[in-house]
Parts: structure tokens; sequence; C-alpha cells
């Protein structure tokens, strides 16, 4: 079954594939919902999510993110992600769009 793997492969709407684990990429409510099988889309069974709104460099960022912020689940002193100030916009309405903890991006 698609669920029991370890990465899923995310996909921006100018092709470029991200495989990360799956526990990071579910961290986003809309990514985890579309992996979800008891919703039966085709993202579970392809373990892949085509996010086509979301360019290439932002997904870049919100994998990168993701990651961060499954590594300073439990922290108490987390450092400041690096977010590069001409993406900040596009990267809160991505994370708007993807929902969960992709909301405190900003």
């Amino acid at each position: 079954m698609a669920s029991d793997t370890k990465y899923v492969t995310l996909v921006s709407g100018d092709g470029y594939e991200f495989k990360i684990l799956r526990s990071a990429a579910c961290l986003s409510k809309t990514i985890k919902n579309s992996l979800d099988p008891t919703y039966g889309f085709r993202e579970n069974e392809e373990n892949r999510v085509v996010l086509k709104d979301i360019n290439g460099v932002i997904l870049e960022k919100i994998c990168e993110y993701l990651y961060y912020n499954e590594k300073y689940a439990d922290s108490k002193d987390v450092p400041d992600p690096d977010l590069p100030p001409e993406l900040c916009l596009e990267l809160l309405i991505a994370a708007d769009y993807l929902d969960g903890e992709l909301a405190s991006f900003g």
C-alpha cells in the first residue's frame, strides 16, 4: 500500500520534483489529506502530489521548511528559518494553500 512508503514526491507546477519524507510532507493538511487512503485520491496510490499553482523555487523552500519544522518540533530554542525576503509573499500564499504547520512560515 502506498501509504506505507517512507517518501512521497511533491511536484511543482513547472515540473520540478522533490522526494521528501512522508512524515514531513504530512505536516501540511492539504498534502496529508491528498495522501490519506480513506479519501481514495490518486495521490495516495501514486505516492505523488502535484501542486500546479506552486512553482519549483517556492516548493523547494516549502520542502526545506517542512524538514526544518519537523527537526525543531520539540525544541524550545528555535532559530529563525532562512527566508529570502523576495520570496516571502509567495511563500505566505503557498503556506495558506497548504495549511497546517506552514501557517507559521512568515
